[in-house]
Parts: structure tokens; C-alpha cells; sequence
């Protein structure tokens, strides 16, 4: 089957008028440094752009090069992630940080394999190394970019399946040129224009050869299948303060979720449909204390399952 080209000429027009202005960006014929491409992209895994911007800033301000954080003490770094949230990318941050600064002498591998040997990096993040920090013409396809592509040809697979298929017709349409901007420029578009609801079809610079403007639904895409329901857990947490107002924090296993976080002690996080009793950690609380169990409770999502604990 013959493939529509992809117009990468009008994305690039598009682009060159409307490309966003943040802190780890340059502009082709110039190069980020692989560190802060690096250090934006696992920042950015889950979290929203104008939300990582000062933490960026932050941290680059803090620790000006990787070698600069692989130095810094661990609780340092996982207090400038705190707020971030998916803590685990600041445990894998700084290890990767160290193994590059040691074993790579303080300069970022530009090989994929190289890079996918590196904590906390997969396919994605290697990609985009790859292209924004060093020019390479590698695939790069995060969410923003499945859809375009979803849309552009509309692929009927459904995601996660539909991956390979849109990671092929990004190899297969790269311009060659310009291949740290192409990325990018593909981004901000599906940011601006190609939006996951009521995209600005009329507007859209690449229109004219996509499937889903065509077809007058481009909502329909990318085709996702039916998600499961989250598992819920409960638990109860021991909120506790000193005659002086400071919190009763205990630091986190470094393992598993919130690893190396300070909280609040808590017990529980089991599966809602198992026999757990909510009054039976006050029999065995963290240390002596007047403790009261209140009426309310507190709900968070994590990414795998939905959490309601006891205070």
C-alpha cells in the first residue's frame, strides 16, 4: 500500500511561526545539550509542560551539568523532584546521572543502545536524545505524536497496538532535514492545534492529506482500547504533630512506590475487597499518642490503582 507523504514542509512553516519558547530548546542548526533534553524529557514523562518548566529551571540552576547532579546527595535531589510526582524517574535520574558521569565521562552516550542502558530511559526518551541532542534521524514518538500520526493515516489499531504501526510511518516519512526541529515541531502541533478534543482542523497546516479531517470525525482517533478499572486499596496514615507545629515524617523504603519520600507513617494500601480492618493498626501505632481515628478519609490516584486511606 502506497503511503501518503507526510507534508513535512508546511509542519516546519507551521513551526517556524509558532514554535513555544521553553528553557531546554534550541533551534536547527543549533543543538540542545543531551543534558537538558535529557533532563526535560524524563521530567516531562506524566507531567505537563508549564508544570516542569521551574522545576527545570531549578535544577539546572542547582546542578549545571549531569556530573554536577551525579555529586548531589540523593535526598537533595528527591527534595527539588518533590511535587513532581512518579518518583521513581528522580531515584532512576540520579543514578543515570552517575553512570554517565562515570563510565561516559560526564558526556551523554549518542548511541540508542548506549542510551536505553541508562536508568529510566526507554525507547521514547533514547529516541528524543538522540534526535534533539544530537541530530540523529531516530524515531520519536510519545503521545502528542501517535495522534497526529493516528489521525494523519488513520490507523485503525487500536493503542497501545497501534505503536509499531505509528512508529513506522514516522521512520518512513522523516524528512532527513531539520531532525532535532522535527520532533519538536510535531509536538507543539499536536499541542496547539492537533488536541486530543476538538481539534483545530480548520486551521491545521497538513489538513489537506489527513484521513481523519476527511473523514469530518478526527476525534475518532488514535482508536484506544477499552481500559480496565483501576483496583482500589485502603490504608489508614498517622497524621502527627509536635508542641512546636513539626510534622511526624519517616522516610520511604528507596524501593518501590514514593521510594526514599518522607510521609506520614502509615499501614494498610491492601486490595478494597480483602478483610482489612482500619481499627486494627491503632492497636500497634507508630509510637504512643493520644491517637483518634477521624470520620474523614483522603483519595489520591496513582497511575496502577486508586487509593483511600484512613486519618
Amino acid at each position: 500500500m502506497t503511503m501518503t507523504p507526510f507534508p513535512a514542509a508546511a509542519l516546519f512553516d507551521w513551526y517556524d511561526r509558532h514554535a513555544r519558547i521553553l528553557p531546554w530548546r534550541s533551534r536547527w542548526p543549533d543543538l540542545s545539550p543531551a543534558y537538558h533534553v535529557w533532563l526535560s524529557e524524563i521530567m516531562l514523562q506524566q507531567t505537563v509542560v508549564a508544570t516542569v518548566i521551574p522545576y527545570f529551571v531549578d535544577f539546572v540552576r542547582r546542578w549545571p551539568s549531569v556530573c554536577d547532579l551525579a555529586a548531589a546527595n540523593n535526598d537533595d535531589v528527591m527534595a527539588a523532584w518533590a511535587g513532581l510526582g512518579y518518583y521513581a524517574r528522580a531515584r532512576n535520574l540520579h543514578r543515570a546521572a552517575k553512570i554517565v558521569c562515570a563510565a561516559h565521562g560526564g558526556n551523554f552516550p549518542e548511541s540508542r543502545d548506549a542510551l536505553l542502558a541508562l536508568p529510566g530511559i526507554g525507547p521514547y526518551t533514547a529516541g528524543a536524545i538522540a534526535a534533539i541532542g544530537f541530530g540523529a534521524s531516530s524515531v520519536v514518538v510519545d503521545g502528542n505524536i501517535e495522534r497526529v500520526f493516528a489521525r494523519y493515516y488513520a490507523i485503525s489499531t487500536p493503542l497501545p497496538a497501534a505503536k509499531a504501526d505509528i512508529s513506522a510511518a514516522y521512520a518512513a516519512q522523516h524528512p532527513g532535514e531539520r531532525p532535532s526541529d522535527y520532533p519538536q515541531a510535531l509536538m507543539d502541533f499536536a499541542n496547539a492545534v492537533c488536541t486530543p478534543k476538538a481539534p483545530a482542523c480548520n486551521a491545521c497546516p497538513v489538513a489537506a492529506g489527513c484521513a481523519a479531517a476527511k473523514a469530518g470525525t478526527p476525534e475518532t482517533w488514535p482508536v484506544k482500547a477499552i481500559k480496565k478499572p483501576k483496583p482500589e486499596r485502603h490504608g489508614i496514615a498517622f497524621v502527627a504533630y509536635s508542641d512546636t507545629g513539626a510534622a511526624c515524617l519517616v522516610k520511604r523504603p528507596e524501593s518501590g512506590l514514593l521510594g526514599g519520600m518522607l510521609a506520614f507513617p502509615s499501614a494498610g494500601w491492601t486490595p478494597a475487597d480483602s478483610d482489612w480492618n482500619a481499627d486494627a493498626p491503632l492497636a500497634s501505632p507508630p509510637f504512643p499518642a493520644n491517637w483518634t481515628l477521624l470520620d474523614d478519609s483522603v483519595s489520591h490516584v496513582f497511575t496502577h490503582f486508586s487509593l483511600t486511606m484512613r486519618v
